[in-house]
């Protein structure tokens, strides 16, 4: 399962694709046919760890946890997002994402936000999107209202200080 948008394919990550990952960017790179961006991932080998012992767990939750973006014309893994498990049962999922510093600034951040988002929203049971940012104008608070989110709450995280939550409800 994959989301296209304009300049992206967007890829659900499997159990198997999530162990590639996790074995390193040569793998990865030969079992996707991509290449990928040296510094891809500032989430992390943890961050694939738990989405796949999540997908172990449940593996009907597939589709509801890490996507792997990749720049179409440059067949390259660019970062990475998601959601953050499937809806829950007053119908909200959660999602983030990060892009390559090489890639920043283009547009591409919005665009796979957009398109967590409509993929989302196909699935009936989703009545909203939410995502979390630092407490402080950002790029990812740029790409939430570029993509139509609500700043609904700031948060005091005793890890991270502030926090702001956002929202996204269908239309």
């Amino acid at each position: 399962m994959s989301i296209e948008t304009e300049n992206l394919m967007i890829i659900s990550c499997d159990s198997e694709i999530l162990k590639s990952a996790i074995q390193g960017n040569e793998i990865l790179s030969k079992k996707l046919g991509i290449t990928i961006q040296d510094d891809w991932t500032e989430f992390g080998i943890g961050a694939l760890k738990y989405s796949l012992d999540r997908l172990l767990e449940n593996e009907q939750e597939n589709g509801w946890w890490t996507y792997f973006p990749i720049h179409k014309s440059d067949n390259k893994l660019i970062g990475s997002g998601g959601y953050k498990g499937k809806p829950t049962t007053e119908g909200t999922v959660e999602i983030g994402y990060e892009i390559a510093p090489t890639y920043r600034n283009r547009g591409l951040a919005t665009e796979m936000t957009m398109g967590l988002v409509e993929n989302a929203f196909r699935n009936e049971k989703v009545k909203s999107v939410i995502a979390h940012t630092l407490g402080q104008e950002n790029p990812s608070t740029k790409v939430l209202l570029k993509c139509g989110f609500k700043k609904i709450q700031e948060i005091n995280d005793t890890d991270d200080g502030l926090i702001w939550k956002w929202e996204l409800r269908r239309k």
